[in-house]
Parts: C-alpha cells; sequence; structure tokens
C-alpha cells in the first residue's frame, strides 16, 4: 500500500515547476485580511498564521498579490483546529474561470468535501467524505487542480478525485466569495496554517 501512495504522489509531480512560498511566515505581504462581516482577529507568530473567530461565523485572508494560474496547479500547506467544532483550514480556490471551496472540518467538525460541484454543497457531494481531525494536532494539505480533475490529500492519502469534465464547478453562496481568487477561511472556529507553497505543473497522466 506504501508504494503505491508514493507511486501515486509521484504522478502528481510529473512536470511540475519548483515550489515558491505564498506565506512569507512574518507578515501577510500578497494578503488581505477578507472582509467577512464581523470577522475575528487574523495574527502572525512563530512563522504562523493564526485565524481566529469573531461574532460573525467566518474569517480569513484572500491573495491580493500577482495573478494566480487559473488550472494546472498545487497547493500545499499544514493547518491545525485549536479550537472550535467546524471547518479550520477552508481554502477557496480559482479552476479554470470558476472558483471552488475545499472544506475541511465542515459541518460538525469532521466532514471534507469541496464546495460546490453541480450545485451542492461539500456535505451533500460525490466528494464528501468524514475524517476525523484531532484539536491542535497539523496535518498537510495538497491540493492539485488540471483542467479535468481536482485532487486533495492529506497527510499523503488521497482524500478527493474529483472528474470534473461537464460538471458545474461553484462557491457556496454566501460571503465566501469575498475569499476569491484564493484564500483560507475558518468557520466559528480557531485554526492555524503555515508553509503554505505552491507551483505550476502539467496536466498529469493517470496512474
Amino acid at each position: 500500500m506504501r508504494r503505491l501512495a508514493v507511486l501515486a504522489l509521484l504522478v502528481t509531480t510529473a512536470g511540475a515547476q519548483d515550489w515558491r512560498p505564498l506565506f512569507d511566515g512574518q507578515s501577510l505581504k500578497g494578503w488581505t485580511i477578507t472582509p467577512f462581516r464581523n470577522h475575528g482577529e487574523v495574527t502572525i507568530k512563530d512563522a504562523t498564521l493564526f485565524i481566529g473567530t469573531g461574532q460573525g461565523r467566518l474569517t480569513g485572508i484572500t491573495w491580493a498579490g500577482a495573478e494566480f494560474p487559473k488550472t494546472n496547479y498545487e497547493i500545499r500547506f499544514e493547518a491545525a483546529r485549536l479550537a472550535g467544532g467546524d471547518f479550520f483550514a477552508g481554502i477557496t480556490f480559482p479552476v479554470a474561470e470558476s472558483f471552488c471551496s475545499w472544506i475541511n472540518g465542515g459541518w460538525g467538525g469532521t466532514v471534507v468535501g469541496l464546495s460546490s460541484l453541480d450545485g451542492e454543497d461539500a456535505s451533500d457531494n460525490d466528494t464528501s467524505t468524514i475524517f476525523q481531525f484531532e484539536t491542535g494536532r497539523w496535518y498537510s494539505f495538497l491540493l492539485q487542480v488540471t483542467p479535468d480533475r481536482i485532487r486533495g490529500w492529506i497527510d499523503g492519502k488521497s482524500i478527493i478525485d474529483a472528474d470534473i469534465k461537464g460538471r458545474e464547478v461553484s462557491l457556496r453562496p454566501g460571503e465566501i466569495d469575498l475569499n476569491t481568487p484564493l484564500g483560507f477561511a475558518t468557520y466559528a472556529t480557531k485554526g492555524a496554517i503555515r508553509k503554505v507553497e505552491y507551483r505550476t505543473v502539467s496536466a498529469p497522466s493517470r496512474p
């Protein structure tokens, strides 16, 4: 099984460029605090971004730097839930001319999936799965977007492998569109994020 996992990860790196940092660990350079209503505090300490909770539900940051790729790219980062019981590492990202969100730990703390596919949330579409996140533990995340697929790994394990050909890729209605073109968000939960990097890739051959 370990050999198969290694082979799967090797497929994702075909034709890849070098990893480039999106977060310098010291400031919000290239980012802005997302103007969600009544959002919480965003702070940086020890090369880690802390996204808190406010009177509203959503708190996050949005990319405001150079133009970001719309497809054929990968993003990797580490994240931990520090308090609360909902998603702590939601990432909104471009998919061609649209956007999507990868929700991690939503709907009571365990749901992982994409919002939205064919108008259905991460809790309802075929990417929905249950993942038991431990409070205070760091997890590694890898997201890959190509013209035909959206893939996601947690700690090297394949969690999402969605064929998006001919499907509607969109955002859940509401404030999350403020997180475009690229952003991280928490929902009534305090999260921590670090080591955010991306690279462009050639469309990989399938395993």
